[in-house]
């Protein structure tokens, strides 16, 4: 092979790639500079061929003019993608961000037309406002069944607790995305629902049946198969009825025989982000890209080193281990996935009012208001949000969360994940009341599972605290933001009568409603009694 063609195959190879990049315009805004690459580095990339970028932090403005800077940097058309499951201003400020799609499996069990309504509602929402900020691929949907509720990774990103919910909303939010014009994505095949570990920091094993497989965790898959998905992301989990040694996204017995060959799968397939310590504690950037491309995997994304990653691939072809032909058809097959989008950017407000009305339709459908009031006094309004949330999207000076009750007397306190301890060390007082002060307490509990925490936010003892509360006669009420899971086990711990509510949203416009039906008048604090069952 000659220099002339080496090069022809370099910048085939590296079309394969989809990077991580800041949604910000210069490097000193970069949220996590140890993922995303510098711009000096990214404009060599692009310049070298790689064919897309994954997005994450900024505004949706800004958003805009990123990737227009990006793109600006390449000789051909990119895919521009990130993972707004939940909106796009679940990643980018300043545009919709919707609750969580496990509050749509929940309103399918009690009126299955509704949610099927606002499932599609939602995917065309979050198309079009993607589409408006210059992306053209959007990350979703989760086809995870969560038939686990100790899922530390999934949780309330998916459709559904059970294969009927999750195949049905999972499709009708697909059509929403094909209405606006973006490609949609079907994740973690075969399925990352039952699991109790998360693949950001280990690799999990999911030892079912290939007959329980079919029966809970590939429904969804197949059920946004036959709606046309575009892609199919990889799952970095083990199952060891189907390949005993590899990770399905590096398997071929998974992404070859099952999903092209069995399901009659045709479109693109991109790895899970294969710097996520599944894969990279295990193989180098290079190995893991091959083994992947391998398998049966078309694109890449976020690996650990782009240009071991490409001189890797490149190695592969070269030498014959893998397959130029393979190689012909994941690049045709990238080409006609953006030849189906529109090239032209829709014009006009990122955020229409008919967005700010499913916004608030949502999170309507998706509240639970319990007992009385919360009487207004010098209390303490205790507030537990999660380090890793978007904080400015969650809690600021003005969000209802904190603005609310302070207007009614409460004295805010705000614990963090990675702040100081709340608890006491007692089993049966786990709560150091004595570091809050005097006063009743409205505690708002933002807990929802999220990736990187290893399921450590689950573990902690909200249950006992409030019946330590309750016990003192010092609770005002409870608030409880994201897993329901947890509202399962709370609302049975407290006594009849007491201020409770729960929202599957943080998001503003949901602390705003919660708190707006807790606070319209007095109400006596709550008093150790009588409880629910």
């Amino acid at each position: 092979m000659n220099s002339q063609e080496a090069d022809s195959l370099r910048r085939r190879v590296a079309e394969l790639l989809v990077l991580r990049a800041s949604g910000h315009l210069s490097d000193q805004q970069r949220r996590y500079p140890q993922w995303e690459l510098p711009n000096s580095e990214l404009q060599r990339l692009l310049q070298e061929g790689v064919g897309g970028a994954i997005l994450l932090g900024g505004s949706a403005v800004e958003l805009q003019q990123r990737t227009q800077q990006l793109e600006g940097w390449s000789n051909k058309r990119l895919l521009f993608c990130a993972d707004v499951e939940e909106g796009v201003g679940q990643r980018f400020e300043g545009a919709s961000w919707l609750v969580p799609p496990l509050a749509l499996g929940r309103l399918h069990q009690r009126d299955p037309e509704l949610a099927l309504d606002l499932s599609k509602r939602y995917g065309r929402c979050t198309g079009e406002q993607a589409r408006r900020c210059g992306l053209n691929w959007v990350l979703g949907p989760v086809c995870d069944v969560n038939n686990n509720p100790a899922n530390p990774v999934i949780n309330v990103r998916a459709w559904g607790e059970d294969p009927n919910s999750a195949s049905a909303l999972a499709v009708a939010f697909l059509r929403g995305l094909k209405q606006a014009g973006v490609l949609g994505c079907a994740k973690h095949f075969p399925g990352h629902g039952d699991t109790t570990s998360d693949s950001h920091l280990d690799l999990p094993v999911l030892p079912h049946s290939r007959e329980r497989l079919e029966h809970i965790e590939l429904p969804p898959f197949q059920a946004a198969i036959a709606a046309d998905v575009d892609s199919v992301m990889t799952a970095h989990l083990v199952l060891p009825e189907l390949d005993p040694q590899q990770p399905a996204t590096l398997s071929k017995a998974v992404l070859t025989d099952l999903l092209r060959r069995q399901m009659g799968f045709n479109g693109l397939v991109v790895t899970d982000a294969l710097v996520m310590e599944a894969i990279s504690a295990r193989h180098g950037a290079a190995e893991a890209a091959v083994l992947a491309f391998e398998a049966g995997a078309d694109l890449i994304l976020m690996p650990a080193d782009a240009d071991a990653a490409i001189d890797g691939l490149c190695d592969g072809f070269s030498s014959g281990r893998l397959s130029l032909t393979r190689l012909d058809e994941s690049l045709q097959r990238r080409a006609d996935a953006l030849a189906s989008i529109p090239t032209d950017a829709p014009s006009g407000l990122i955020v229409t009012a008919a967005d700010q009305a499913l916004e608030a339709e949502l999170v309507r459908q998706s509240i639970t208001v319990r007992g009385a009031a919360v009487r207004p006094e010098a209390g303490i309004n205790l507030v537990r949000v999660d380090a890793l949330l978007p904080s400015a999207a969650t809690l600021s000076g003005w969000s209802p969360a904190l603005r609310i009750p302070e207007t009614q007397g409460f004295r805010s306190v705000v614990l963090h994940g990675e702040g100081l301890s709340p608890w006491s060390g007692q089993p049966d007082a786990p709560l150091a009341m004595d570091r809050l002060g005097e006063g009743s307490v409205l505690l708002q509990l933002f807990l929802r599972g999220n990736p990187f925490r290893a399921g450590r936010d689950a573990q902690e003892p909200w249950a006992a605290a409030i019946q330590q509360m309750v016990a003192l006669n010092r609770l005002a009420g409870v608030v409880l933001y994201g897993s329901p899971y947890l509202w399962d086990t709370v609302q049975h711990v407290l006594p009849n009568g007491c201020p409770l509510a729960y929202s599957a949203g943080q998001m503003q416009e949901a602390q705003f409603q919660v708190l707006t039906a807790l606070f319209p008048k007095a109400a006596p604090p709550c008093k150790s009694g009588a409880f629910t069952d």
